[in-house]
């Protein structure tokens, strides 16, 4: 019998508190958000115009992309970066015309207590959502999060979602999200939705194992457990 924790248990075990997905991944080149997400955060932004768009990622780690993102984007971007551990270097020196640029903050927070103070038009988790217990409940509150013409993208596995008897949860999960509206490009293991809206899925959160073991990315994760809304 797997023993399950709660997500304040989680945040502070070696899993969560150590992982390092996001602390050199930058916004292009190889070991990059584009690279990742199949398209440029920054690009998607610029081609949006409208009047201060802004971008949230969660999970930001060093908050590198935002920082390359800053000195490509026009004042009037905001860019807003949450992590747990948040970053571990200081940040980049400014550019000299760094005043000009968009305003940037990188926030140290457990996305279960957190809440922003803004809708944004960009809300990524570029392989965050792997070293969270309550995934599901992170991925409806960001939806919340979005401007109406905004996009969600994370990447998640459906393989991390079991069944209080441990049995996989993955098929079920999937086709929920699918009915509310997601995409889900499984070769990217991506999790799309383009619009916010309130999301609601038939599941009640039971708890995390932390003892998962490696993901596909080969980097230990949390499995996290639900119960079907009719079964609580």
């Amino acid at each position: 019998m797997v023993r399950l924790i709660s997500d304040s248990e989680l945040t502070a075990g070696p899993v969560v508190a150590n992982r390092t997905m996001n602390r050199e991944r930058g916004l292009s080149g190889v070991n990059s958000y584009a690279r990742e997400l199949g398209f440029d955060p920054a690009a998607w932004l610029r081609e949006r115009g409208g009047a201060a768009p802004a971008w949230l990622d969660l999970c930001s780690g060093e908050g590198r992309a935002l920082a390359e993102a800053a000195r490509l984007l026009p004042a009037e971007v905001e860019l807003t970066g949450v992590d747990l551990v948040g970053p571990l270097a200081p940040p980049p020196s400014p550019s000299p015309d760094a005043a000009a640029g968009p305003r940037l903050r990188l926030l140290t927070a457990a996305l279960a207590d957190w809440v922003p103070e803004r809708s944004y038009d960009l809300i990524t988790c570029v392989h965050g959502l792997h070293y969270l217990g309550d995934q599901l409940g992170a991925i409806t509150r960001a939806t919340a999060w979005l401007t109406p013409d905004g996009r969600f993208a994370a990447h998640f596995d459906p393989e991390s979602v079991r069944r209080p008897d441990g049995a996989s949860a993955a098929r079920a999960v999937v086709a929920a999200l699918r009915a509310a509206g997601f995409e889900y490009r499984s070769r990217r293991h991506l999790l799309l939705l383009d619009g916010g809206r309130p999301v609601e899925l038939p599941f009640e959160y039971a708890g995390a194992d932390p003892s998962a073991g490696p993901n596909w990315t080969g980097q230990p994760a949390v499995g996290s457990y639900y119960r079907g809304r009719a079964e609580s």
